[in-house]
């Protein structure tokens, strides 16, 4: 971008004939500080982009000096701008391909809408408002503001990054703000005495930065805002799921399985469908919490909660029930692949090593089967299901009783 920006730069030159050194180095010297200053007084706005004012910088060295000069003075500051970094810790090669895109960006954009501003019609310098200017200042801005978002929305894609907004009403409003201070500033250049023009820039200035000041402020607060709202919707979400799970297990609790669950069958009475549920019952379980201690027996009930969770299907409902005891819910299940599964849960179970949290026997699980059955309410259908699992304590624990 440096070297193409270069070259052509040459080549307008040389075509116009305007290689020799500039005679007076006074406004050359002024618009390099100037548009040094105007990139320096930028800051974060909407979208977390930046936003500068060297667009008055641009705009002012076309109508005062010509496109040529003004393309290689506001390049120069935009090669020297970015060296700042260094201070604050930046890869100095980073740096330099900052420097190098950015002048190189500069110089094409200021060259092209000052040579069409010239061929428009524009006055160089500009000393009057006409007709004729006003359409020709609008082709240098125009060709400023699109020259500018092609290459850094061309740089996006390079750096395999996702593109900005193509048109932003915020940016588009400040540039035209800037150009038409911008064409203030020449105006009062080419045509006032150096009192005058030193008051405007003062004042110039003074806003620019007290508009700088207010956008780190919006900032800061934007931030602050954002910050509390993050946290607060982070606590609504463990409220929520606080509402809604077992603190212990990570299950669903009883409130939302009986929620669940009724919704369940209504569903299953408009539409039949098979549909079973178990209540599984950690057999012995207060044993566990006299003998090796609570801290032992909330492990336990983790372990347990988490082979359920990790063996049962998507589509099934768990929940942390009671103290010990678990419901499960098996949409589209019939009672023999109810039973099939809570066999094949309570053999796994029975197959764990509990000798890492010190038991020195195996945990095991009781299950009670039922199906649905038609008229079925939530009191109806986890009765039959309780009544099961007593039948599998009475009959020696760690088995399933599957009835209808």
């Amino acid at each position: 971008m440096f070297a193409l920006g270069a070259l052509l730069l040459a080549l307008a030159a040389n075509r116009a004939g305007d290689l020799n050194p500039p005679r007076d180095w006074l406004p050359v010297l002024f618009f390099l500080a100037y548009g040094l200053f105007t990139i320096s007084v930028g800051y974060r706005g909407p979208g977390d982009h930046h936003y500068s004012f060297d667009r008055i910088a641009q705009v002012g060295s076309v109508l005062v000096l010509g496109p040529i000069d003004a393309a290689w003075i506001n390049g120069l500051a935009s090669l020297i701008y970015p060296f700042h970094r260094l201070r604050n810790g930046a890869p100095l090669r980073n740096v330099v391909c900052a420097s190098l895109n950015n002048a190189g960006i500069m110089t094409l954009g200021i060259l092209a809408a000052g040579m069409l501003y010239v061929l428009a019609g524009g006055d160089v310098p500009l000393t009057h408002l006409s007709g004729g200017a006003v359409v020709a200042l609008l082709v240098l801005v125009i060709t400023l503001q699109v020259v500018n978002e092609g290459a850094m929305f061309g740089l996006s894609i390079a750096r395999k990054r996702k593109g900005g907004e193509i048109i932003s009403l915020f940016t588009l409003a400040l540039e035209l703000g800037s150009a038409a201070t911008a064409v203030l500033v020449a105006l009062v250049y080419n045509r006032m005495e150096l009192p005058v023009f030193i008051l405007l820039l003062a004042v110039l200035g003074v806003g620019m930065l007290a508009l700088r000041q207010f956008a780190v402020m919006r900032q800061r607060l934007v931030g602050i805002v954002e910050e509390r709202t993050r946290s607060l919707m982070e606590k609504s979400l463990e409220l929520e799921r606080l509402a809604s799970h077992d603190n212990l297990t990570g299950l669903f609790n009883r409130r939302h399985a009986d929620t669940w669950l009724e919704q369940r069958l209504e569903l299953a009475a408009r539409h039949p469908e098979p549909f079973a549920v178990a209540l599984a019952d950690i057999d012995f379980f207060k044993q566990i919490n006299d003998r090796y201690s609570h801290a032992t027996g909330d492990e336990v009930l983790r372990v347990v909660a988490a082979l359920l969770q990790e063996r049962c299907r998507a589509t099934d409902m768990l929940a942390r029930y009671g103290g010990e005891e678990f419901l499960l819910c098996f949409p589209h299940t019939d009672l023999r692949e109810a039973q099939a599964v809570c066999e094949m849960l309570r053999g796994a179970l029975a197959r764990i090593d509990w000798s890492g949290l010190g038991l020195d026997h195996p945990v095991t699980l009781s299950f009670g089967v039922a199906v649905r059955a038609p008229g079925d309410s939530l009191d109806s259908l986890l009765r039959r299901a309780d009544a099961q699992l007593y039948m599998a304590k009475n009959g020696g624990r760690d088995r399933v009783v599957a009835r209808m």
